[in-house]
């Protein structure tokens, strides 16, 4: 899956990971590979990815996401 992470003024993360999980309005929920196409509130909390290689985390302060056709797009209204 491609995932994107971007904020109003940059690019915080782009690539191909294996899952990612979102800190959703009702309670954390993952996406994997050929997830069924959503659009979601996220709420203040950790966002994880995985690759093959490791995982990280990102801590975001709410935004949307989208999940379409193995591709996610986060707009977050901040990252660190």
């Amino acid at each position: 899956m491609y995932l994107e992470i971007i904020t109003p003024d940059r690019k915080v993360f782009e690539g191909y990971v294996d899952s990612a999980t979102f800190p959703g309005a009702k309670g954390s929920f993952q996406v994997l590979r050929n997830h069924a196409p959503l659009i979601s509130s996220l709420v203040e909390g950790p966002l994880k990815y995985r690759t093959d290689k490791e995982e990280s985390s990102i801590w975001i302060s709410g935004g949307v996401v989208e999940v379409m056709n193995n591709n996610i797009t986060a707009l977050v209204q901040e990252a660190r």
